[in-house]
Parts: C-alpha cells; sequence; structure tokens
C-alpha cells in the first residue's frame, strides 16, 4: 500500500505505508476539530430570524428642502479632501441638486432620503447630522407603510448624529444598542436601510477595519464594513449577529457613487453618548483646551529630538483658553493626557472631548528636550470655532525684496516685510518673520506645502524676524547635523508647523 500525494509543483510523489500509518495513529490520538482551532467560528446558516426581529424598527425619513436652500451643492459641508474625491458622490447625494436620491417635490421643493432607527417605544429616531440637513420638513414610514411627521430633538455635526421624535398612537418596535467595543475585525454584521428609496434592504458582511479616520471631523473612528450600502442607507443601523445596534451606518468609499465594498458606521460606543445628549438637551457640550494641533511626522520628531514620531503638536494657542492659562506653548508636544499616552491629534482631540467640563487634567508636554507636566482645567467647547481660512490668488514676485535672500537649503526664496507686501499678502500686522517670495519647484518645501505669501514666523522653536534670521537658524542647524528644520507658517492668519529637510550640497 502506498499513499500518493502531490506537491507544490504538482509532480506526484510517494508516501510509505509506514508513514501513512504513523499519520493515522497521530489523528486517531489527537483528532483536530474546529471546536480546538479558537480562530474558527462557524458562519450562520442565515440572518431571516434576525432581520424579521430588527427590520420593524428600521425606518425611512424623507426630508422635504426648499429649491433656494437645495439648489446648489453645499461644499462647505463636505471634507474638503473629499470635494473633488470618491467621497464626493456620497455627500452630494444630500447636499446638491443632482444627487441620486433628489427629487422635484411640489411648489418647489426637494425630497431626499435616508434611514434611521428606533430606539424607545414613544417614537425617538437616530439618523445622520447629513440627512436631515436644513430640513423644512421630515417624515418618517415604517416598516408597514404607516407615516409621521417629525421634529427635530437636536443634531451634531461634528459626530455627523441626528435625533428626531414621531408621535404615533402605539407603542413602535424598538432596537438596542450593543457594545461596539467588542467587534472584531472578521466579525458578522447586517446593514437594514433604504438604499435608493428601496425600503428594509438588508445586507450581510463582516467588519474590515476599526478605527478609521476618513476625514469627516476631528472625532473620526469609523468601523469599516465590506456589507453593501449606498446613497439611502445614511442614518441606518449596523447590527452584530445578536440583532444588536454596533454602529451607525454613515459614508461609503466609491469611485462610481456606488457600493464597491467599503462602508463606514459610527461606532454605537460613540453614538450613544451623543445621542443621549441630544435627547436631554438637544445639544452636545465637549471638553475644550483651545489649541490647534497636528500630527507629529518622522522629520518634526527628528527635529525636535522626539525618540519616536508621536504626540499632537500645537501649532497654536487661544488666547485666555483653558490651555493657555495652564502654560501650554506653541510648539509644544502633548505626549499624554490624565497618565494616558497620546499618539495621534485625533486620541488627544476624542480624550478631552469626553472629559467632563470643568474638571482638572493633566497634559505631559514634550519641550526643550524634556517632558513637563501642565495642570489644566478643561473648559467647554464654543459652539462656532475658527472659520476655514482665505485663499489667495496674488502671484509673488520672482526674485526678493531688498534684504532678501535665496536659502537654496530650504528651497525657498525670502523677502522681508513691509507695509506692501502685509497689505498685498493680507499679513496682520504685529506679524513679524521672514515672507516666502517663491518655492523651488520639487524643493521638499514645495512637496510640504509652502507656498508664496506665507511667513515663517519660528526656525526650531526659536522666534525669526527677517530672512537672515532664516538663514542663521539653518545654519545652525546644519551644524547640529539635523536633517530637517521646523517652521512655523503664518498663511493669513492661521498657523501651523511644517518640517523640511534640509538639502545637502
Amino acid at each position: 500500500m502506498q499513499m500518493r500525494t502531490t506537491d507544490s509543483g504538482g509532480k506526484r510523489r510517494g508516501t510509505s505505508k509506514a508513514a501513512a500509518l504513523a499519520v493515522a495513529a497521530m489523528l486517531a490520538t489527537a483528532p483536530l476539530t474546529i471546536a480546538d482551532m479558537a480562530w474558527a467560528r462557524s458562519a450562520p446558516v442565515g440572518f431571516a430570524d434576525l432581520i424579521e426581529g430588527v427590520a420593524p424598527a428600521v425606518v425611512q425619513i424623507t426630508v422635504k428642502q426648499s429649491e433656494a436652500k437645495g439648489s446648489q451643492p453645499d461644499l462647505s459641508q463636505i471634507p474638503e479632501q473629499f470635494r473633488d474625491g470618491p467621497l464626493r458622490d456620497f455627500f452630494e447625494h444630500f447636499f446638491g441638486e443632482n444627487g441620486p436620491g433628489r427629487g422635484q417635490g411640489p411648489q418647489g421643493q426637494r425630497t431626499a432620503l435616508g434611514s434611521g432607527f428606533i430606539i424607545s417605544a414613544d417614537g425617538v429616531v437616530v439618523t445622520n447630522n447629513h440627512v436631515i440637513g436644513d430640513a423644512d420638513k421630515m417624515e418618517v414610514t415604517l416598516r408597514d407603510g404607516s407615516r409621521f411627521p417629525a421634529r427635530l430633538l437636536g443634531s451634531d455635526d461634528k459626530t455627523d448624529l441626528a435625533v428626531i421624535k414621531i408621535d404615533a398612537d402605539k407603542p413602535l418596535p424598538t432596537v438596542a444598542w450593543g457594545n461596539s467595543d467588542a467587534a472584531r475585525v472578521g466579525d458578522w454584521v447586517v446593514a437594514v436601510g433604504n438604499p435608493f428609496g428601496l425600503a428594509g434592504t438588508a445586507t450581510a458582511g463582516i467588519v474590515s477595519s476599526r478605527g478609521r479616520d476618513i476625514g469627516a471631523g476631528p472625532y473620526d473612528d469609523f468601523i469599516q464594513i465590506d456589507a453593501p450600502i449606498n446613497t439611502g442607507n445614511s442614518g441606518g443601523p449596523l447590527f452584530d449577529t445578536d440583532g444588536q445596534v454596533i454602529g451607525v451606518n454613515t459614508a461609503i468609499y466609491s469611485p462610481t457613487g456606488g457600493s464597491v465594498g467599503i462602508g463606514f458606521a459610527i461606532p454605537s460606543n460613540a453614538a450613544q453618548k451623543v445621542v443621549a445628549a441630544l435627547q436631554d438637551k438637544g445639544s452636545v457640550s465637549r471638553g475644550w483646551l483651545g489649541i490647534a494641533i497636528q500630527p507629529v511626522t518622522p522629520e518634526v520628531a527628528e527635529s525636535l529630538g522626539l525618540a519616536k514620531a508621536q504626540g499632537a503638536l500645537v501649532a497654536s494657542v487661544t488666547p485666555s483658553s483653558p490651555a493657555s492659562k495652564a502654560g501650554v506653548r506653541q510648539g509644544d508636544v502633548v505626549t499624554a493626557f490624565d497618565g494616558k499616552a497620546v499618539g495621534t491629534p485625533r486620541e488627544l482631540s476624542r480624550a478631552v472631548a469626553d472629559t467632563e467640563i470643568g474638571e482638572n487634567g493633566k497634559l505631559t508636554v514634550w519641550r526643550d528636550g524634556r517632558e513637563t507636566e501642565l495642570r489644566v482645567h478643561v473648559g467647554e467647547m464654543p459652539k462656532q470655532l475658527t472659520a476655514a481660512e482665505p485663499g489667495s490668488d496674488k502671484q509673488a514676485p520672482d526674485k526678493p525684496a531688498k534684504g532678501g535672500v535665496e536659502l537654496g537649503a530650504l528651497g525657498l526664496t525670502l523677502s522681508p516685510l513691509d507695509d506692501d507686501s502685509r497689505a498685498r499678502w493680507g499679513v496682520a500686522e504685529g506679524t513679524s518673520g521672514a515672507l516666502v517670495a517663491a518655492v523651488v519647484d520639487g524643493a521638499d518645501a514645495a512637496e510640504k506645502g509652502l507656498q508664496p505669501g506665507d511667513v515663517i514666523t519660528r526656525v526650531n522653536q526659536e522666534n525669526v524676524k527677517s530672512p537672515k534670521d532664516v538663514a542663521a537658524a539653518v545654519e545652525k542647524a546644519k551644524s547640529a547635523q539635523r536633517k530637517t528644520v521646523l517652521l512655523l507658517i503664518d498663511r493669513r492668519g492661521s498657523q501651523h508647523f511644517v518640517a523640511v529637510e534640509l538639502a545637502r550640497a
């Protein structure tokens, strides 16, 4: 007797009878079963029972808006990095004139459709903020076809959540919140909603990833799924296999506007807190420090002497804010908040936002080559923060003005600030530094986004007042064997840090 096997090249080879008997004996004494494989989970036979149980609580939301409000796409509500990308189609469904869910209603009204789910028997419905928009009227349709006018209880644009209320003459079916933190990559999920107005559509898939940041807001922490969702699914629930809501379907990534298997849902553990606040007060109060922060790149870390590229770099501090009163400085790197390490700006934003207003917190910052601890009294985030910075189409001079410097190490031509350049570029009175007059194509400064009209106000945490100061700071960095320099850039009143590699001669 001889067993036949095939190797990786397809060539058949023999196995001795003795070897075969040895394998059989091993399997007989220690048989492998699915239960023995900790990683293996059996797939459900089907989702019919789950869907039958939860579908009555999933609703269709019809939003009616005057033509004057809805005739033009409101690009300000679309994250800037997605205004010309594949997510634009998804958001324009709700903000644009020709989105796939838009329709011409009576008397110049426009109509859009979305999804939602009932969380209490008295008619409280959760959906997305971008579904309701600036609605003049909202109507909720239940699975049995009954319709109810809805009123807004509260909305939150930062998490894209809204809570609306309908009044029925009987208790309504509900769904319960689940624990999104328990969802693992590979777990089964089911989405129920109304894509393209097709009410009660159910799709299934798995959790594809966790903690996705898609640039939709400061607290992005999306669950990525491959269950197909499309325009009209927004605001609908994402269920685990126990039939509990672990997410609110919000966005898709698509080059075509339709599902390609990449969708995003707001985790239930984050949504539940926001929804509770909206039900109670109609708005969300969040902790606030009063700092603008940006990521710590490897170049930034190298320029500041940080061992790892992690933390949140303080680009600016709001005067009289909690951070200002605590002694936080521009150029500090926040490495921990209340003893918990801060890896990214997003982690700091979420931690501070979740802190009770009025509580004292502890900031650990990297400053002047060492860590410093600061006590901060967490304030309440203002309702309106700084508006987006204006653009400029003005042209820079070809050559530096008198007193200017061509700085090849940075790939920049710098000019001194005077009254004419301040007026030309909108530089605020009192701002001191060196004006960027030109940027060399292909230089690292150009790759990092520096542009004519920017003002360099600090180099490696040292204030500069002229092009010569910048040149001296660069020479100092070269002498210290630095590969990069950290520049603080003022662009028409908005400040941010940029780490630029030094060109070697």
